[in-house]
C-alpha cells in the first residue's frame, strides 16, 4: 500500500474487518491512518477530500471508493476545531490524533477492530473481539453521551443489530427509549439517507420490528405509527411486513430496489385514513386522495426529505390503485401503458395477499397482460346493455367550426 511505503501507518478498520470475521464479503473497505487528508491527497492523485464535521479522503479506483480517515484525537473538548450543539451533538470534530485515541472515538466495539497490514494481526483495544464472539453490539464509552453527540447512532445500533443478528448490550439499549426524541433535531436529508440504509439492505422486517420496539419508528413515520397503534385490525402491520418481506427477497435475489415503492407502502394506511376524512366531508374520491397525499407527504418530508421524483412516483402508485377496478373499454389499455404500471400492480398484489384488495382483480389483470389482442377485446367488452368507455360522438353544438367560421 502506498501509505505504508510513504512511511505512514495504515489499518483496515470498521465494518470490513467485522464482516470478514463473520465470513461475509464486505460491502466496502475503510482505512485509518496517521496521514492527514492533505497528505493522503499528495500520495493519491485520484483522491478527493470530503466532509465538514470530520474531513475524510476518498480514493477512487474506477467505480470503487476507499474511504481513508485520519486518526481522531481524544482531547477534542479543548480544541477550537470542535463545535458542539447545546444538546450535545457534535457539529464539527476535525481533531486528529493517534491510533490509541482513535479507537475510543469509534461507535461500537465490533467496529473498532483494526487489521494491521504489516503483520496481518487484529488490533483490539475495546474488547471488540469478545463482543464479536458473543454477538453483542456495545457502544464505546457512556452510551447516553455518545447518543447525544450523534443521535443517528441509535439508528445505526438498530441497523447493525438487524444486519448482524446481534443483541444490543443492556447499557447500549437502555438510553434509546429516553433519548429517541433527539432524532427530531437531525436534518431531514440525513434521515432520508439513513432510512434507505435501514430498509433497503435486505433485513427490513427485523429492522422494522426493532425500530418499533425502541420507539424509533414513530419518530421517523409518526402518522404510520399512529395508525398501527390505534386501528383495531391488523391489516396495516401485515401489509407493511409483506412489503418489507418482498423488498428483502428482491435484495437477496440481487434485484433492484426502488425506495418509492416501500415508502408508498409505509404511508399507505395514513393516506387511506386521511382520504376517508375528506370523503366524509363531501369531496369526491379523486380529489380526496389527491388532497390526502398532499397532506401526508408535506408533513413527512419535514421529517425525512424525500426527493420530488420519489414522492411523485409514490403518488403514481397510490392513484393507480383505484383504476385497477375499471376493466371495461379502453381504460385497461391506458393503464397498462403507464410507466409505473408494474410497480402499481405489484402494490395491488401485496394488498390482495393480506386482504386489502380483491384477489379476483389480480387474476383478471394477470390474464389481461398475458392475453393476445382478440382475448383482450373480449375481456374488456361491456356486458350486453352495459356502459362502454368508448368516446361518445360530439353533438352539433360541440363540433369544430367550419373554415368560414374560423378566425382569420
Amino acid at each position: 500500500m502506498r501509505l505504508k511505503k510513504g512511511g505512514f501507518e495504515a489499518y483496515l478498520v470498521g465494518g470490513c474487518v467485522r464482516d470478514l470475521l463473520l465470513g461475509r464479503e464486505p460491502k466496502d473497505f475503510d482505512v485509518a491512518t496517521n496521514a492527514s487528508p492533505e497528505q493522503v491527497k499528495q500520495i493519491f492523485r485520484n483522491c478527493r477530500i470530503i466532509g465538514r464535521r470530520f474531513r475524510l479522503a476518498h480514493v477512487f479506483f474506477g467505480k470503487e471508493i476507499i474511504e481513508v480517515a485520519t486518526f481522531r484525537g481524544s482531547e477534542a473538548e479543548n480544541s477550537e476545531q470542535q463545535m458542539v450543539h447545546e444538546d450535545g451533538r457534535l457539529l464539527r470534530d476535525n481533531v486528529f490524533g493517534t491510533l490509541e485515541q482513535d479507537v475510543w472515538r469509534r461507535d461500537f466495539t465490533v467496529n473498532a477492530l483494526y487489521y494491521n497490514i504489516r503483520d496481518f494481526s487484529v488490533v483490539d483495544y475495546t474488547g471488540g473481539m469478545q463482543d464479536h464472539s458473543a454477538s453483542t453490539l456495545r457502544l464505546i464509552g457512556d452510551p447516553a453521551v455518545r447518543y447525544r453527540e450523534d443521535p443517528v447512532r441509535m439508528l445505526r445500533a438498530i441497523r447493525f443489530a438487524a444486519k448482524l443478528s446481534f443483541t444490543l448490550h443492556p447499557d447500549t439499549e437502555k438510553p434509546i427509549h429516553e433519548l429517541n426524541s433527539l432524532l427530531k433535531g437531525i436534518p431531514s436529508a440525513r434521515l432520508y439517507d439513513e432510512v434507505l440504509k435501514l430498509f433497503l439492505a435486505g433485513y427490513g422486517v427485523q429492522t422494522f420490528e426493532l425500530l418499533r420496539h425502541y420507539g424509533l419508528f414513530g419518530i421517523l413515520f409518526p402518522a404510520t405509527e399512529h395508525c398501527l397503534q390505534t386501528l383495531d385490525h391488523d391489516f396495516p402491520r401485515l401489509f407493511l411486513i409483506r412489503a418489507l418481506e418482498n423488498s428483502d427477497k428482491r435484495f437477496a435475489d440481487g434485484k433492484t430496489l426502488t425506495p418509492y415503492f416501500l415508502l408508498a407502502a409505509i404511508l399507505w394506511e395514513p393516506l387511506q385514513q386521511t382520504a376517508q376524512k375528506h370523503i366524509a366531508h363531501g369531496e369526491n374520491e379523486t380529489m380526496a386522495y389527491q388532497n390526502a397525499a398532499n397532506e401526508i407527504l408535506s408533513r413527512q418530508i419535514k421529517i425525512i426529505a424525500m426527493p420530488r421524483h420519489i414522492t411523485q412516483a409514490m403518488r403514481d402508485v397510490w392513484f393507480m390503485q383505484s383504476k385497477f377496478s375499471r376493466t371495461i373499454g379502453l381504460r385497461p389499455y391506458r393503464l397498462l401503458e403507464q410507466p409505473k404500471f408494474r410497480a402499481a400492480f405489484d402494490f395491488l398484489q401485496l394488498r390482495a395477499e393480506v386482504g386489502g384488495a380483491d384477489p379476483a382483480l389480480i387474476q383478471w389483470w394477470t390474464e389481461f397482460q398475458e392475453a393476445d389482442e382478440a382475448q383482450r377485446k373480449k375481456m374488456t367488452a361491456p356486458a350486453k346493455g352495459g356502459k362502454s368507455d368508448k368516446p361518445r360522438r360530439k353533438s352539433n353544438r360541440y363540433r369544430s367550426r367550419s373554415k368560414s367560421d374560423s378566425p382569420k
